[in-house]
């Protein structure tokens, strides 16, 4: 019989392949591949088909959804022996689904048993293109004999442990079954002789029961499907099936931290109980877990994790004291078993210690420091947030304090300050001893540590010496030729030439020029006394202040431009053999953060800026600051004599070999040192000290 069903399924596929490369539908005139069956559920011929079968067919391509209406679908029953009933056609729901193009049949009610069933699709199914099928297509099943339904599986399984409390008890069938046979008489559950009373329901192909109060802990219960139950063909079972399990046992508290009479307890400590299984986290509240001093309870929150719950107290702890805590029996595992009894434990805090600083950052005597670094200290354990401020947390610059803002987070304080460090500095950070942990105990006394922070950028700062409080200082000459010129907060002097050759200024000659809070010295002055050893010993630590300029070679020289205007130079030494321009263009020193970088420019033979325009140059000849750069940190070192451009703003010290001309509204914050020649300012030019 089986040889016969390939054979018979080979012929079908060759004489329906036959007429699959030439397809054309009369009505629609269309041609192109054919739509075939290409198989069926059941198979042609299949024997012992389950009456409950649902039968698809299955085509070579997605067909139209409108073409499968019932009369394109027949399902035959077997008619009576020697014809004396006709074949009736079975009722059901037909269903196309067009992502497998399988066509589904439901029929309304089970098949018989051990009967033949014929099936056609009509050849008014068509395709997406109107193809229709071209040939109906037919073939036969049978339906097995009575086949009783079995539970496959149950929930708990048999013999199953630590079941939860709250269980719904479930058996699965083998087919689909008649739920109005499925009630609390045939399916029970019983703890030994008892009865345990529960409603039962049944959804898909299972049924369920649901106790009516919780299960006992560590006791066995049977379930029971009795041969009342029944399929959908009204067959039993063929025996009762009967099952066992038996539920979860109740929890314990297995640990505490701190342990039952421990001492020395911290007094920011967080309470914990460990219990032996989970459990159920809404059980675990400020009623359920509990810390008290004697009769007073403490103020706290709960809460669980794994299988830990944490008693975090409001407020720390007081030293050298006794704390009980308790787990009520309200605490419940997920199994919602409570614990047997109250679990209750002891432990004693330590003394009160203070607190202490235990890390820095910087580290004490730390080197290379960077110029934005954020000050940190941590300690020991909370602190009072209120307590550290930029009166308990401070930071100086030998004697100067430093600006910054200060914080707090967990057990770090932070120290930001308002501006960069200064570079080649030694700073003092100090936590006083006004710094307090949460309880209010301060520390046993100031903790003080020192830092320093990165090497300037550039070369060493040229040192003037006594010249540094010059704002002119020439050889032979000193004038103010025109305009109401200013040195500010600046001496001016001259050495060895004598106070007759300081012209232009009020003090001299009545002219317009004028010097605020500095005064003038001459080589003849005879008071104040010493005057001309004073200026004597500027000029040689002017020359000195040159030789070093000019000497520098740490870090390397770099070549200068011929012309500064519009370029941006980072610290250094910028050296040029002969002339140095400075003319198309503001020049900007770009000091990187470090306001202690240095430049100095070393110029052979002369220097000279160029502007033009009202003041400020608008064509350029200015030196701009950036970056945190101070004009007392630029030098010029001129080899012989240097122009200050007119309308520019300069800045920096020019150290000149020879003379130095300020043109007319130049602007210096800075230095004109001349060691031999003159210093003129031609009119309108201000000095203000760097």
């Amino acid at each position: 019989m089986k040889t016969k069903n390939v054979w018979t399924t080979v012929i079908a596929a060759f004489l329906m392949a036959s007429i699959v490369s030439s397809c054309k539908d009369e009505n629609t005139e269309k041609g192109g591949l054919c739509p075939l069956v290409i198989s069926t559920n059941p198979v042609n011929l299949a024997t012992g088909v389950p009456v409950g079968q649902v039968v698809t067919v299955t085509f070579n391509e997605a067909m139209n959804p409108a073409t499968i209406t019932p009369a394109a679908f027949t399902l035959l029953s077997p008619g009576s022996p020697g014809g004396r009933s006709e074949a009736t056609k079975i009722a059901g729901a037909l269903s196309y689904d067009p992502s497998t193009y399988t066509m589904s049949f439901v029929p309304g009610t089970n098949l018989a048993t051990n009967a033949t069933y014929t099936g056609t699709v009509a050849t008014s199914v068509k395709d997406m293109r109107g193809n229709a099928l071209q040939v109906a297509y037919t073939w036969t099943f049978s339906t097995g004999i009575t086949v009783s339904p079995t539970v496959v599986a149950t929930d708990p399984a048999n013999n199953a442990t630590g079941v939860v409390l709250g269980k719904t008890v479930t058996a699965t069938f083998s087919m689909p079954m008649n739920p109005l046979t499925l009630t609390a008489a045939t399916f029970t559950l019983s703890q030994g002789a008892t009865a345990v009373a529960g409603a039962v329901s049944y959804t898909g192909s299972t049924a369920s029961f649901v106790p009516s109060i919780a299960l006992l802990p560590s006791t066995v219960y049977t379930g029971t499907v009795t041969i009342g139950a029944k399929n959908s063909a009204g067959t039993s079972l063929v025996n009762n099936y009967v099952w066992s399990f038996t539920t979860g046992a109740q929890p314990t508290v297995i640990s505490t931290d701190p342990l039952n009479l421990a001492t020395g307890v911290a007094l920011n400590k967080v309470v914990g109980a460990t219990f032996s299984v989970p459990m159920d986290p809404l059980s675990l509240t400020a009623t359920t877990f509990t810390l008290n001093q004697g009769a007073t309870a403490v103020a706290g929150t709960v809460s669980y994790t794994g299988s830990t719950a944490s008693f975090t107290p409001t407020s720390p702890l007081i030293a050298s004291t006794i704390y009980t805590g308790t787990i009520t029996t309200g605490a419940k595992n997920v199994a919602g078993l409570p614990l047997a009894n109250n679990f209750v434990w002891s432990f004693t805090t330590g003394a009160a210690l203070p607190p202490t600083v235990i890390l820095t950052d910087p580290l004490n005597l730390a080197t290379g420091v960077a110029l934005n670094k954020v000050i940190t200290a941590n300690f020991s354990e909370a602190m009072d947030p209120t307590s550290i401020t930029s009166l308990t947390f401070t930071l100086m610059l030998g004697a100067t304090p430093v600006a910054g803002v200060v914080s707090y987070v967990g057990t770090t304080a932070t120290f930001t300050p308002s501006a960069n460090l200064l570079s080649g500095s030694t700073y003092t950070a100090t936590i006083t001893s006004a710094a307090k942990n949460v309880p209010g105990i301060s520390l046993a006394s100031n903790y003080i540590w020192n830092f320093s922070t990165n090497t300037p950028l550039g070369p060493p700062v040229v040192n003037l010496g006594s010249v540094a409080r010059f704002g002119i200082i020439a050889g032979v000459g000193v004038s103010n030729n025109a305009g109401p010129s200013q040195i500010n907060d600046l001496d001016v002097g001259i050495y060895p030439g004598a106070r007759s050759s300081i012209t232009g200024f009020f003090v001299v000659d009545g002219g317009p020029g004028l010097i605020n809070n500095g005064a003038f010295y001459a080589a003849d002055d005879i008071a104040p006394p010493g005057t001309n050893a004073m200026l004597n010993q500027a000029q040689l630590d002017l020359v000195v202040a040159y030789n070093q300029a000019a000497g520098a070679t740490t870090p390397a020289p770099n070549v200068a431009p011929a012309d500064l205007g519009g370029q941006t130079l980072a610290p250094g030494i910028w050296t040029s053999a002969s002339t140095m321009l400075l003319q198309n263009g503001n020049l900007t020193l770009d000091a990187q953060g470090d306001a202690n970088a240095v430049w100095i420019f070393q110029i052979g033979s002369a220097f000279t800026s160029i502007g033009s325009g009202p003041f400020p140059s608008a064509s350029g000849g200015n030196v701009i600051l950036a970056g945190g750069a101070q004009a007392k940190n630029v030098f010029w070192q001129v080899g012989s004599s240097a122009i200050i451009g007119d309308f520019t703003s300069f800045k920096g010290n020019v150290l000149a070999f020879s003379s130095i001309t300020m043109n007319s509204g130049a602007v210096a914050e800075g230095r004109m040192l001349a060691r031999n020649g003159a210093v003129v300012m031609t009119s309108t030019n201000i000095i203000n000290k760097p």
